[in-house]
């Protein structure tokens, strides 16, 4: 593992910590959202760009080769693609949406509002990628 990550570059581990603290910001927001009286769409929402943000670093993580607006554009394929996933339905997939990790990683109800949130997060955690940055 230390050979692994001694191997990766700067602007990967900034990646790597980014993704764990978007993963972490986004469990707190729904599991906490609503406790501390936040509005319904800060927590929907901004769980949905979170999540969105979360697939733009995995996949920046992954393909480090690729530009940065390249990364971008296909997290938004693959977030588009998880939330038309959402309309179709099937009973093992319905009995899966129903639990806590099918619920945050292929949520339950198709929307379009989530889709632009997707975008937002992506094109955030685009803005920030520190491979964008100048060397």
């Amino acid at each position: 593992m230390r050979e692994i990550i001694q191997t990766w570059s700067r602007p990967q581990l900034l990646r790597l910590v980014a993704l764990l603290l978007v993963i972490v910001l986004g469990l707190a927001l729904r599991r906490f959202g609503y406790a501390v009286d936040l509005p319904f769409i800060v927590v929907k929402y901004g769980g949905s760009a979170l999540w969105g943000a979360m697939v733009y670093l995995l996949l920046a993580l992954f393909f480090d080769r690729l530009r940065p607006a390249a990364v971008a554009i296909t997290a938004l394929c693959v977030a588009i693609s998880v939330e038309l996933f959402r309309l179709y339905h099937t009973p093992w997939l319905g009995a899966f949406r129903v639990t806590t990790a099918g619920a945050l990683l292929l949520g339950r109800i198709f929307s379009l509002w989530n889709i632009l949130a997707y975008a937002i997060g992506i094109a955030v955690a685009c803005m920030f990628d520190s491979a964008r940055r100048p060397r």
